[in-house]
């Protein structure tokens, strides 16, 4: 039997920290043996330092582990991240330089040049950019919640017929504003226009991710993002609504066609994570809505619905995309498998 891989978890007791521990249980790869959270957990075992919000109760395997501070060594062969992102950049780097792989959900180093922003089935020929590393550190991160419901959509265009433009308009569970969140009051019968910094992400992380590796760094892709996003009040599930300009011309069919064919490396490695087929469509006209399809693939699959030509651009559809799972944890575990599986990442390498 092949032997399992050590994993520690940054920000363990957070929300997106207990999606990796739920998530994480009896993974034929991964073992949990590190926990580390702030200095108000350390400590204390997992059990008792975690007020557990997924349902059920916390994992009987994890309750004991005792809570350390987020800093090296820990007793682990990788590291999952999910720390704020304030303290991300130090406490990562840190981990990166004492030689640990590092699979982050923070924003901090999605956009330096050395780094893969990576979606497995869309640009795993990013991981190219790790060839130039000096230790046996290093980073890879997951994308922004949306940007990954966005660029996986794309993505079947973009290879397909080329995209020139896409507009988009995201509608933004509550989950992802992390715990406690948006205070009742404000998000109660209201919607709000606003999330930091998270328009700019979508733009510029989408077109990193959709870009090519050119001499070490990545070329942004040669299409034009522009994004407006909005809070509003479901517990789970980023909206996407997108318009897009194609560069060749493309019937309705034919876009389905791209979407639901659409299939990638995690796909034919049939990585644990990885869901049968990335991209579903939905041909109902009132779909997806997040109640009914933000749990496909066991949360890994985004919902295309709503497909229509568009009288400004070409043609318009609504992405739907679980945020907690597609969007961080689930994107990071699945980061780690094709690590493991193209040989960056082995059992007992530390």
């Amino acid at each position: 039997m092949t032997e399992r891989i050590r994993v520690g978890i940054l920000g363990a007791t957070g929300t997106v920290g207990q999606r990796f521990v739920q998530l994480l249980q009896n993974h034929p790869r991964f073992v949990v043996t590190a926990l580390a959270a702030s200095d108000r957990s350390v400590g204390k075992t997992f059990g008792e330092a975690c007020t557990w919000r997924l349902p059920g109760d916390v994992p009987r395997d994890v309750r004991d582990i005792p809570v350390r501070p987020p800093e090296p060594p820990l007793d682990c062969d990788i590291i999952f991240s999910s720390l704020p992102t304030e303290i991300g950049r130090e406490v990562e780097g840190c981990f990166a330089e004492a030689g640990y792989p590092v699979i982050s959900n923070t924003s901090s180093y999605r956009m330096d040049a050395g780094v893969p922003l990576l979606i497995p089935e869309v640009n795993p020929e990013h991981l190219a950019l790790l060839d130039r590393r000096k230790g046996k550190g290093f980073i890879v991160t997951n994308p922004n919640c949306s940007a990954i419901g966005i660029a996986l959509a794309l993505a079947p265009l973009e290879r397909r017929f080329g995209v020139e433009a896409a507009v988009v308009t995201t509608l933004q569970a509550i989950s992802g504003a992390g715990y406690p969140g948006v205070p009742a009051m404000d998000i109660t019968d209201n919607v709000i226009p606003f999330i930091g910094s998270e328009e700019e992400k979508i733009e510029r992380e989408t077109r990193k991710i959709l870009g090519t590796v050119r001499e070490g760094a990545v070329e942004p892709a040669p299409m034009a993002v522009s994004a407006q996003v909005h809070r509003v009040n479901v517990q789970d599930g980023h909206i996407a609504a997108v318009r897009v300009k194609l560069r060749r011309k493309a019937q309705a069919g034919d876009l389905r066609d791209a979407f639901a064919t659409f299939s990638g490396v995690p796909q034919a490695l049939k990585l644990h994570s990885a869901p049968a087929r990335p991209v579903l469509v939905r041909d109902d006209p009132d779909r997806p809505q997040p109640r009914l399809d933000r749990d496909a693939g066991g949360g890994m699959s985004v919902t295309v619905g709503r497909l229509l030509p568009d009288a400004v651009l070409d043609y318009r559809f609504v992405v739907l995309s679980h945020n907690t799972i597609r969007g961080a944890a689930g994107a990071a575990i699945l980061n780690a498998e094709l690590l493991v599986a193209k040989g960056y990442i082995k059992e007992g390498s530390r």
